[in-house]
């Protein structure tokens, strides 16, 4: 007699469903939505690759304090206000990056985005996946981070559709970043609508502080220089893209592809975490993607934006999530603490790789430099792993 999968229940549906939204709007569209519209926003605005690195570094400033803020017990009981005020503001900033102009106007606003995206992904996660993990259904953290894929999935279609529409009194890019708005504004009704409250006895708890044990450490410094690796080719590799190839459709479906791929990664990665643990998936998505963001600048084009597109999408949110499991599994008491500054590791990684990257490459006049420099660091964060005896944590 075969044996049935157990439905999931009301509660954990509902935390799947708003979690995945949350994630759409926060990090696909407030986080990521500038990589599909920055082609356009720097022939409009004449910006350099600096320029656009400088206004992407102020986006990841804002994320690194989002998530040291948020390390700090003043949140406890406030996670759902939090969470939806912070899905507000990424919709206002939406609006904001669609009127302003100048790089000092825009990091401003993507400062702000960057602490709104922190705070909405820091506080959503620790709802959502608590929920998971009280009714032992992974599929909640599965639905929950395969947002990010289908934000970014959504967005690229959205700006490639919207290349169609000609609107003389506004430029192109603008219209996107409006657009870009009433879709993050239809999400936090959804969210707004069916994120669970967390339970009453885990409001106002305070976490005791971090035990920093030698895994623990080598684990974050990883994350954080994963942070660097990845950010070059997802800031840049619709740029890249359009550099070789000045396509409207190869951009989109080299952020289709990175989004439709992002989407099903936790699914795919899912057996070779069962098999050999989730350690050990951690490091090889490492090492995948280091081969991904190489193959953006060594492959012949357009093989390489839309194989490289490919592999950052299966990677980098599955190294998100099991990096972040592999924390909570050392830090278990612990739990939001080490979310939040994990994050904050991640955070000073992102900041330094767009400044780097967009200095290369405005100094040397391509994106080769700062992308194999980006995959040695990748290799770095894989050697640490090991090196620190992060392979030694037992998490499935």
């Amino acid at each position: 007699m075969m044996q049935r999968i157990p439905a999931l229940s009301r509660e954990p549906v509902r935390a799947a469903i708003a979690g995945a939204v949350a994630m759409a709007v926060a990090m696909g569209l407030g986080r990521f939505f500038y990589t599909p519209v920055l082609p356009g926003m720097m022939a409009g605005l004449g910006l350099n690759a600096a320029d656009a690195g400088i206004i992407a570094a102020a986006n990841f400033a804002g994320y690194l304090l989002g998530a040291v803020l948020a390390a700090y017990g003043w949140a406890a009981g406030l996670e759902r206000r939090l969470a939806v005020g912070a899905l507000m503001s990424t919709v206002l900033l939406l609006v904001a990056m669609g009127l302003l102009s100048g790089v000092a106007a825009l990091s401003v606003v993507r400062f702000l985005a960057g602490l709104a995206s922190a705070f909405a992904m820091i506080f959503t996660s620790g709802i959502v996946l608590s929920i998971g993990l009280r009714h032992h259904d992974p599929r909640v953290q599965m639905a929950h981070f395969s947002g990010v894929g289908v934000g970014i999935a959504v967005s690229a279609l959205l700006v490639y559709l919207l290349s169609f529409v000609d609107i003389p009194a506004i430029a192109a890019w603008r219209v996107d970043w409006l657009a870009g708005a009433v879709l993050g504004a239809v999400g936090l009704g959804v969210v707004m609508v069916l994120l669970p409250r967390p339970e009453g006895g885990a409001a106002g708890v305070r976490e005791p502080s971090i035990v920093w044990i030698r895994p623990l450490a080598a684990l974050t410094l990883s994350y954080g220089l994963f942070g660097i690796g990845y950010v070059v080719t997802a800031t840049f590799i619709v740029a890249i893209a359009r550099e070789g190839g000045h396509s409207p459709l190869l951009e989109c479906l080299t952020w289709l592809f990175t989004g439709a791929a992002a989407a099903i990664s936790v699914v795919v990665w899912k057996p070779v975490a069962q098999r050999y643990g989730v350690a050990r998936a951690y490091l090889a998505a490492i090492l995948v993607e280091m081969v991904g963001v190489a193959v953006t600048v060594t492959l012949p084009f357009p093989a390489s934006a839309l194989i490289g597109g490919v592999l950052l999408g299966l990677t980098f949110i599955v190294i998100t999530a099991y990096g972040l499991q592999l924390g909570r599994v050392l830090a278990s008491e612990s739990p939001r603490q080490v979310l939040a500054l994990m994050t904050a590791a991640f955070g000073v990684g992102q900041i330094l790789g767009p400044l780097g990257a967009g200095f290369l490459a405005a100094r040397t006049g391509s994106y080769v430099l700062p992308s194999l420099a980006a995959a040695g660091v990748l290799l770095l964060a894989a050697a640490i792993t090991v090196a620190g005896g992060a392979l030694s944590i037992k998490s499935r």
